[in-house]
């Protein structure tokens, strides 16, 4: 029976320490319910009493129906010269209502005697009696070893002697904390393996930072030297350089090692946890994260996406399905005729890989990568080109002419107003809209003109706009690529599309065109199935 590890989760409190990263009270709580949905064993809350929001969490947690993770509460130690059951911050960590709480204390001495300013003795009597206090009212204690390994290698032995007051007081736990980040593999391995030894019969964990980047890779070492519990956190968000990353983390200790975690069973629904972990906190995912990112599992090289195409696992070394990614093929001036073949196949065309049709679709992409496309995030602009080039399929509207004037008046904000005729089936449909920004109104007006036959257009939202000067030596005639993601509101479906131009409105208008078009025939193929 392989040995089990449980995941401790600490996103909700040291996660929001880095820059950028904030929850809504709201946003805490749904987080919450995501982790323990997926099996997280502990969920750090927050630090009660530190703000507002962290009291408000723990307040309305209570309410939570969780089936299976702890909340916890986070602090310190009681203060020096002050005994346990009179000090504030305790007291408040009860008043959480936890069953779990996680204190941590200080084991390097250069902490205790010039930031605590107290001495070695009053320090351990801090840890022990603190852990006691909250044990003997009913909690269950984590200890983290704040500086841990910082403190060891400055003095071994008054390092151990904390986790020995923590363990005195009650503690069912005993993490070891590389705060600084700044451990290699084979330091940290050490050190763990010898906490292990003293401690045979105590439960070991892990807090590792990635200043040096390496916060998933000690992480591991701590769990092979016998740490059986991690800390972490979703997407590694956390101060300075982030915490060691639970999303590389749990596959690779679930997939690779053989180790047991309890939400093993939900590892397919990694990629999904990922990102909804960064939509609540309202920050961009990070496309080249191991496992989850978009990137993960992406082909760009000709050669790449030709073995894989034979032998998945040749470029892949796991199944993207086992954490709920896929395999995308990129497209670009560096693809070879397997990559068009993969993508070809994917709107129901199946090409010869001696052709001469797929020879010209390449010379064609090659040409329009030249002129400032590029596909990589544009998968439905690629398709429809596909489309276009190899199955002779049209438009279902065409332009025919569109206007976009913006006017700024000293007494009035910026407006923005467009004017689009389009034909479909030989009728003309002439549309307006105002906006405060041309992107808006041109979007507008477009779906305006064309949504009285394909009223489907207007489900589409768009989400992203990007905008990117290509040789700015040229200046102000520099070509402009526009990269477009909408998102079908219906469906949660994204897609992206590009146009390019020196012109940024007609690079705009290309991209706007190809994603209404795009919604159009994707509706139009489940129509048929």
């Amino acid at each position: 029976m392989s040995t089990k590890i449980k995941i401790y989760d600490t996103t909700l409190r040291d996660g929001t320490q880095g820059e950028g990263v904030s929850f809504t009270v709201a946003a805490k709580l749904r987080v919450a319910e995501k982790l323990d949905q997926f099996g997280i064993d502990f969920i750090e809350g927050g630090w009660p009493g530190s703000n507002p929001r962290d009291m408000a969490f723990f307040e309305a947690a209570e309410k939570l129906d969780l089936k299976h993770a702890k909340i916890t509460a986070f602090g310190s130690t009681c203060r020096a010269l002050v005994a346990a059951e009179e000090d504030t911050q305790l007291k408040l960590l009860l008043d959480a209502k936890t069953s779990v709480v996680t204190i941590f204390g200080k084991t390097w001495l250069l902490h205790v005697t010039e930031i605590l300013r107290t001495t070695e003795q009053e320090n351990l009597r801090m840890i022990e009696d603190s852990v006691r206090f909250l044990v003997s009212n009913g909690r269950e204690v984590i200890y983290d070893a704040e500086h841990f390994f910082d403190g060891y290698c400055d003095n071994p032995s008054y390092a151990m002697q904390t986790l020995e007051a923590a363990k005195r007081g009650g503690a069912s736990n005993l993490t070891l904390c590389d705060t600084n980040g700044g451990k290699l593999v084979s330091q940290l391995q050490t050190i763990v393996g010898e906490v292990k030894a003293r401690f045979p019969d105590t439960a070991i964990g892990v807090h590792c930072h990635n200043d040096s980047g390496l916060g998933v890779a000690v992480s591991l070492a701590g769990v092979e030297a016998g740490a059986t519990l991690i800390q972490g956190t979703i997407n590694g968000v956390g101060e300075r350089n982030g915490n060691a990353n639970l999303t590389t983390l749990m596959p690779n200790l679930s997939l690779k090692m053989g180790y047991t975690l309890h939400c093993s069973k939900n590892i397919e629904k990694l990629r999904e946890l990922s990102l909804f972990v960064d939509e609540m906190a309202n920050r961009a995912s990070d496309n080249t994260a191991p496992f989850v990112g978009s990137s993960a599992f992406a082909h760009k090289g000709g050669v790449h996406a030709d073995a894989a195409a034979k032998v998945k696992h040749s470029y892949e070394h796991i199944a993207p399905e086992l954490v709920g990614n896929h395999t995308r093929v990129l497209v670009s001036d560096m693809s070879g005729r397997s990559s068009i073949m993969m993508k070809a196949k994917e709107i129901g065309v199946d090409l010869d890989p001696r052709s001469e049709e797929l020879k010209k679709f390449l010379a064609e992409l090659k040409n329009l990568e030249y002129k400032g496309y590029e596909y990589e995030a544009a998968d439905a602009s690629f398709k429809l080109l596909l489309g276009r080039f190899l199955k002779g399929k049209q438009p279902d509207f065409d332009l025919v002419s569109y206007r976009v004037v913006v006017s700024n008046e000293s007494s009035a904000r910026p407006s923005s107003e467009a004017t689009v005729q389009v034909r479909i089936d030989g009728d003309v449909y002439n549309t307006e809209a105002v906006s405060t920004g041309p992107v808006a109104a041109l979007d507008q007006a477009l779906r305006k003109a064309i949504a009285p036959v394909f009223p489907e257009i207007m489900q589409v939202e768009l989400v992203d706009y990007k905008v990117r000067i290509l040789e700015s030596q040229h200046g102000a005639d520099a070509i402009i690529r526009v990269q477009i993601e909408s998102k079908d509101t219906q469906t949660g479906e994204t897609w992206g599309t590009v146009g390019a131009s020196d012109n940024i409105i007609e690079a705009t208008w290309e991209a706007l065109v190809d994603s209404v078009e795009y919604k159009i025939q994707m509706d139009a193929r489940s129509s048929e199935n």
